[in-house]
């Protein structure tokens, strides 16, 4: 009997625990780190967009704020732990913004695309906000990076709204949600 064998295989266990560990933490510091930038400093495209949305009758102090959105991106990670099985995106989507206390009446990807209550429509997305196209919707975990959470093909997962799948897909809408 060959011992390197049965280290290897009890290895190759441990290790893909371990490497989930280390990417579900990887992650969350990613997330954190980007949370306490996007809380000490607003940016340019923000103010815009903020000042869009009052242009069109919505008041800043209203819509999601960044701390906000990282409160909804911990829920998506905790619902990425419990939720992992039977769902699609848009309940995936509606039972995370469920968790993280910011409630609204479920709707499919298609309505969110055309808009719904209590979200308004953003050109400049930040951290929580919605990414929608006909059949598909996710949660903006990175703006800077255009990195979104959904539930996939392999299920809940990241990936870039800016990739050619997602593009080949048509033009994505943002939406953030108005608190009341």
């Amino acid at each position: 009997m060959n011992n390197c064998n049965l280290v290897g295989d009890s290895w190759g266990i441990k290790s893909d625990t371990m490497r989930k560990r280390f990417k579900s933490a990887a992650i969350m510091a990613l997330l954190c780190g980007y949370g306490l930038l996007a809380l000490g400093r607003q940016s340019e495209t923000e103010r815009a967009a903020r000042s869009t949305c009052a242009g069109q009758g919505v008041r800043a102090e209203r819509l999601l704020t960044p701390d906000d959105g990282l409160a909804v991106v911990s829920a998506a990670l905790d619902t990425q732990r419990h939720f992992a099985s039977n769902r699609d995106c848009s309940h995936l989507v509606h039972a995370i913004y469920q968790r993280a206390g910011f409630p609204y009446g479920y709707a499919t990807a298609d309505d969110l695309y055309n808009g719904v209550d209590p979200f308004h429509r953003v050109f400049h997305p930040q951290i929580g906000d919605l990414v929608v196209w006909h059949g598909h919707v996710g949660i903006v975990v990175r703006p800077s990076r255009h990195v979104f959470f959904s539930f996939l093909s392999k299920g809940p997962a990241t990936d870039n709204y800016r990739s050619a799948y997602w593009i080949g897909r048509g033009q994505a809408r943002f939406y953030r949600y108005i608190k009341k």
